[in-house]
Parts: structure tokens; C-alpha cells; sequence
């Protein structure tokens, strides 16, 4: 007898989350909803959030999210080796320079040879590039203040705080991270 094909018209971004944790629990026995819950909506927040800065901010100024990133660790740590642009990123080396190579074309980014290791490349901004930054900064953060307004300050620390709790302990099971 085939098996019956799910309704899933009803599904929706939000709701997968339930449906996902109900149904998993009801196959996998062994698994922890709760933990599952936490992890998805995490996620979708994190990935809803990330979309709505690049796409209301960062794509009009013709910028990718890791474009943003990349020019936001120069502003503020600049000048700076690519290799620490990487860490502070959490991007991959490749990811960087493949990305300064564009930044570097639109007049926004320099690269030089770093004097203590030829192989070393120190970035810096432009006055092009720290006037593209500063602005988009601006319009970056009116957003979060946009994403942060449905809670109150008190309720922004705290979520911080458990953030900040969840992120050091993922040292206590050896988490894979950028580094």
C-alpha cells in the first residue's frame, strides 16, 4: 500500500519548526525538542535577519553580506593583515581575498605587502571605501535598531547574555568554528 503524501500546503516558514520537532520526536525517540527548537529557530532568525540587512542595506549599495563583513573588520581594525580579516570575519581566507580582489576593483579597499612577511598582505580602506562604510554603517544599524525594537533593553541584554553563554560553551564539546 503507498504511503500517503503529507498535507504540507499548510506549512510555512514559522510553522516547519513545529512540525519538524513534533514529527522528529515522534520518529526519533531519542531526540531532544527542545534542543532542536532552540538550534532551527536560531537559525531561521539568524538567516531572516542576515537577509533583511543585505537586502534592504547591502545589495543596494552593491555589497554581498560577506562584501559588508569583509569592509566592516578593515574599518575597524584596519589596517590589518587578510588572514586576521578572515578570523574577525569568520570567513575563510579564500572567501577574503576573493572579496578584496572585488573591493579592491571598486576603489574601496588597498592592498600592500606587509613589511615583516612578503607573503603578507595588510588592508586598508580608501577615502572612497570609509565614506561607503561609514554611510552604510549608519543605514545598518537604523535596521537593527529596527530588529532590536520589539524588545526592551533589559530584554536585549539578557538575550545577549544567553547568546554569549551559548557560544562559550560550545568550547566544553569542541564546536567547529572559524578561527
Amino acid at each position: 500500500m503507498p504511503q500517503e503524501q503529507p498535507d504540507n500546503e499548510h506549512l510555512h516558514f514559522w510553522s516547519f519548526i513545529d512540525h519538524a520537532v513534533s514529527r522528529t520526536a515522534r520518529e526519533l525517540p531519542g531526540v531532544d525538542p527542545l534542543a532542536m527548537r532552540l538550534v532551527l529557530t536560531l537559525h531561521r532568525a539568524a538567516n531572516m535577519l542576515v537577509y533583511d540587512l543585505e537586502s534592504t542595506v547591502h545589495r543596494p549599495r552593491g555589497w554581498s553580506w560577506p562584501g559588508f563583513r569583509v569592509l566592516f573588520a578593515v574599518w575597524l581594525a584596519g589596517p590589518v593583515e587578510a588572514k586576521k580579516v578572515a578570523e574577525l570575519s569568520g570567513m575563510s581566507r579564500a572567501a577574503v581575498s576573493a572579496l578584496v580582489s572585488t573591493l579592491e576593483r571598486d576603489g574601496l579597499v588597498t592592498k600592500e605587502r606587509a613589511p615583516h612577511d612578503g607573503r603578507a598582505v595588510h588592508l586598508g580602506l580608501t577615502d572612497d571605501g570609509m565614506r561607503a562604510i561609514s554611510g552604510a554603517f549608519s543605514a545598518h544599524n537604523e535596521r537593527e535598531q529596527e530588529w532590536a525594537g520589539s524588545l526592551s533593553p533589559d530584554e536585549q541584554a539578557t538575550l545577549i547574555s544567553l547568546l554569549e553563554k551559548l557560544t562559550a560553551h560550545s568550547t566544553h564539546f569542541e564546536a567547529k568554528h572559524r578561527a
